[in-house]
């Protein structure tokens, strides 16, 4: 988005992200300009404006925006539409258009009546291509003659068919009884919590979670929009089938323990899972305490883009919400984070939070909210309804390019289909066993097609379940996977309370993977202190794994602990030849 509009849509509020926007001709910020009026008044502003918000380097490529939407031929209107359909694919089935910008940026804005004209078009053409437009804001402009003009932002997003909806997977971090289930009751459900945990019931998949209301395993809760950005949860179905019929974007939030004891089952939900977002919640009565800032590092470590949520405004003073959020603030300012704190507290700024959070990784949108008043909820519905998807439709096509590999829940690369016959492994003796793709289903839904970076359960027909285990993948035969007892991995030791040396064990996490190795040497080290780097190898002691060369790695022991990346693996065929 170009940041001379998101000035204008932020003026007055406490939301000051202007200098992150991107360029108003990218994938999920398509501009549409309407009129090429060039007003030297306007254009001497927007140029002192655009001086102070210098733009992104990483955007994506420039598109043409269009000149006129007001009454198209039918030649031009074939042309819009085709573009229309173009851009959806690129942002996948997502794009935005901003009316009255011009392609430099100026905003000349339209007349009521052009405005109205160029919302029509808009429309016609969405309809042409099968989507469905809702206007996000709109926003008048300064111009030297006495008729108002104003600008506008669109989102038009594709109507779902095939079950080809999109998917965004969000990890919930946080302590314990900060209000992670509860909030995620309250989005799934659609009804408020009675301040006693009632909306958090429905999540919870042990006795002892109901009794003690604290989360130990891995859950997960489905959020959906249409394609009129409506939202589509339980209290409208009643099943999560009916919520993929009916969804053009899913939400799928995983939520995490928060109690330290559990700490094991978090990362593993975070390095396995593959999440796009992780959704930090904090109690704004408590503050940052347990596993707060752990959580927080976790999801740095991981390069996991994230977002704040202060849960229970409605339990303390304004003052102390003030006090949480300054000091999430300064946690997020210290070097060791380098983010930029911004606080949402209107819908002007929901929306440019969701654009610039997906831009910018140094960007930490922070809500609060209460999950009993229902305060501020409305904003975080934006945030997600907007939330644009993190990679483009060339890059997901590129993984399903590649041969077939689906990892625990997700596929990471090629695509897998019903009937499909593929290799699982490895076993306990480096393995692999040929299996049959009997059903696929996604958000407990059935469908015939698996393609990269979708979430999906797997019917495996009259294969032994007792034979797999997690940290298995299954891929392709012609793969030829690679399987190792030994790796070597460049390392960063962010915390030990002694030395690390050779023979020391750690319970290592490398995706899906969970295991305890051994250090088999330190190359050039004697032992490393906290804050060191090496380079060191790792022997696993209970069965070789599959791992990939530049793989993130994180691992742990009581309060040990440090990340790194898989630089080079060591074959079952040399280990077994060595030995």
């Amino acid at each position: 988005m170009d940041p001379r509009v998101s000035e204008l849509f932020g003026a007055g509020s406490a939301f000051k992200a202007g200098s992150q926007g991107g360029g108003s001709g990218s994938n999920n910020g398509a501009a549409g300009a309407l009129s090429k009026k060039a007003i030297c008044k306007n254009a001497k502003k927007a140029k002192n404006r655009s001086g102070r918000h210098p733009k992104l380097s990483n955007n994506p490529p420039y598109l043409p925006p269009e000149l006129k939407l007001v009454n198209p031929t039918q030649y031009r209107f074939e042309h819009l539409a085709t573009q229309m359909k173009w851009r959806l694919q690129e942002g996948r089935g997502e794009a935005i258009y901003q009316i009255g910008v011009e392609d430099n940026g100026l905003l000349v804005g339209l007349s009521e009546a052009d405005m109205r004209a160029s919302l029509r078009t808009l429309r016609r053409m969405a309809e042409k291509v099968g989507a469905d437009i809702t206007v996000l804001r709109e926003r008048e402009v300064e111009y030297d003659s006495d008729e108002m003009r104003k600008i506008a932002e669109v989102l038009v997003r594709k109507v779902p068919d095939d079950q080809q909806f999109l998917d965004l997977r969000v990890a919930v971090l946080g302590n314990v009884d900060s209000g992670k289930s509860t909030l995620l009751g309250v989005l799934t459900q659609g009804e408020l919590d009675n301040g006693r945990g009632r909306a958090r019931l429905n999540l919870f998949r042990h006795l002892h979670e109901i009794q003690t209301g604290r989360t130990s395993s891995i859950s997960f809760e489905i959020l959906g929009f249409d394609s009129k950005g409506e939202v589509v949860n339980y209290s409208e179905s009643r099943t999560a089938e009916e919520i993929c019929e009916s969804a053009s974007k899913m939400i799928t939030f995983i939520d995490l323990a928060g109690h330290h004891k559990y700490l094991k089952t978090t990362i593993f939900g975070l390095t396995s899972y593959c999440p796009d977002f992780a959704m930090l919640v904090v109690s704004a009565n408590t503050g940052i305490v347990g596993t707060t800032r752990e959580h927080l590092g976790l999801a740095m470590a991981l390069k996991v883009p994230i977002f704040i949520v202060v849960s229970k405004v409605d339990l303390c003073t304004k003052a102390t919400v003030e006090r949480t959020v300054r000091q999430l603030e300064r946690i997020l300012k210290q070097p060791g984070c380098n983010k930029v704190p911004l606080v949402v507290s209107s819908t002007d700024d929901a929306v440019t939070a969701a654009q610039q959070f997906a831009q910018s990784p140094s960007i930490t949108p922070i809500f609060t909210l209460s999950s009993v008043s229902g305060e501020n909820l409305e904003l975080l519905k934006v945030f997600f309804n907007i939330l644009p998807p993190l990679s483009n439709s060339k890059e997901q096509e590129e993984l399903m390019q590649q041969l077939t590999e689906f990892q625990w829940s997700s596929g990471l690369n090629g695509i897998c289909r019903e009937g499909e016959q593929l290799v699982v492994g490895p076993t306990d003796e480096g393995q692999f066993r040929e299996l049959t793709v009997c059903s696929i289903q996604r958000n407990r839904s059935g469908c015939r097609v698996l393609r990269a970076g979708q979430a999906a359960t797997l019917a495996l027909g009259d294969f032994d379940r007792s034979l797999l285990r997690k940290g298995m993948v299954m891929v392709s035969p012609e793969m030829n996977p690679t399987i190792c007892w030994m790796f070597e991995a460049e390392i960063v030791l962010l915390f030990h309370a002694k030395t690390f040396h050779k023979g020391f064990q750690v319970t290592v996490h490398v995706g899906n993977v969970r295991q305890t190795a051994t250090v088999e040497a330190l190359q050039g080290k004697e032992e490393l202190r906290t804050g060191e780097k090496a380079v060191v190898r790792f022997k696993f002691i209970k069965h070789p794994e599959y791992l990939k060369v530049g793989a993130k790695l994180l691992f742990r022991h009581g309060v040990t602990k440090g990340i790194g990346q898989v630089t080079k693996l060591q074959p079952l065929s040399q280990y077994q030849h060595h030995s």
